[in-house]
């Protein structure tokens, strides 16, 4: 029987349509190869592509390279104040840095084809990346995200992921942030202590946990939770971080599936946001319906968690 659900914390709801429930395989996508002509993000090619803002390593040949996005969302000009004129009537210049980290030099390579350790470096780069844009006045919030296939955003096939810094803290952070305060203890930490035993948890070391959201707007979608109260990145044992990553990155791949993955931390350390990552999955296309504010997903995360500890 299809079931109501609400998010943890946010006004979010969910309808699981266990009844139009497909198994994992049906989910999968067919391979599509691709036409493909000259590549900007490939070695030989840096004289093709905007400004190198930072490579590693830092001499010779590199691994991962950051460079300014062709077409940015938000630019370092204008006026970053947020203002309101006759009420109804709020903006500002869209002020900020929109950049992109090729994530790996290996064209025939996506970020579910890495090890841990190259998962692990790409981590690092995010990290400086978020310390000094962060500096920069006017910036609320570095928001760093993964659009993987064209369904989920992306026209280039080289595996990279964006960074987009700006002058707002995304609307889902300060709803996380302010719904957190309306709880005397971290509301996370709770979560994750029920969820740790449940059918929904997916995967588990010592400082990383990840499990199936109990309200799961999209198939196979799976989120992964710093065991320990921490509110930032650069505060993460990358190690374990990697590897849970990696675990999740193996499985998307067994689905071919077009994902995106957006990092969550605290806007500032004393707002106490518990640290996560949400890969979300792109299997389904919202209709109608959606748009209402209420979202029909036809895998139950209970299943879908079978999937990822393969069960099913």
């Amino acid at each position: 029987m299809p079931e109501l659900r609400k998010d943890y914390i946010l006004d979010r709801w969910v309808i699981i349509a266990s009844e139009r429930a497909k198994r994992p395989h049906e989910f999968k996508k067919e391979k599509v190869k691709k036409k493909e002509g000259v590549c900007y993000f490939c070695p030989e090619n840096e004289n093709l592509t905007p400004e190198e803002i930072m490579r590693f390593p830092e001499k010779g040949k590199w691994e991962i390279r950051v460079i300014k996005n062709k077409y940015p969302a938000v630019k370092q000009e204008g006026d970053y104040t947020i203002k309101t004129h006759n009420e109804f009537y709020t903006f500002s210049d869209a002020y900020g840095s929109h950049e992109i980290v090729v994530e790996t030099a290996d064209h025939k390579k996506q970020l579910w084809d890495l090890d841990p350790e190259n998962i692990k470096n790409i981590l690092n780069v995010y990290i400086k990346r978020i310390e000094e844009l962060s500096r920069i006045p006017g910036i609320n919030y570095v928001q760093i995200f993964k659009n993987h296939d064209e369904a989920a955003g992306t026209s280039i096939l080289h595996s990279h992921s964006q960074i987009i810094a700006y002058n707002k803290i995304p609307h889902i952070v300060e709803s996380e942030v302010k719904n957190s305060k309306n709880h005397s203890n971290c509301v996370y930490c709770t979560i994750i202590q029920k969820e740790k035993d449940s059918y929904r948890r997916c995967y588990e070391n010592k400082n990383f946990i990840a499990f199936t959201p109990y309200a799961s707007r999209f198939p196979f979608e799976i989120w992964i939770f710093s065991k320990r109260h921490i509110t930032r990145l650069e505060e993460c044992e990358l190690n374990d971080l990697s590897s849970i990553m990696n675990q999740i990155l193996i499985k998307l791949k067994e689905l071919n599936t077009p994902y995106n993955f957006m990092i969550h931390y605290s806007p500032i350390k004393e707002d106490g946001l518990h640290f996560h990552i949400e890969f979300i999955p792109r299997l389904t296309t919202w209709a109608g319906f959606e748009y209402s504010g209420t979202i029909i997903n036809p895998m139950p995360p209970e299943n879908a968690a079978k999937f990822y500890r393969g069960e099913n």
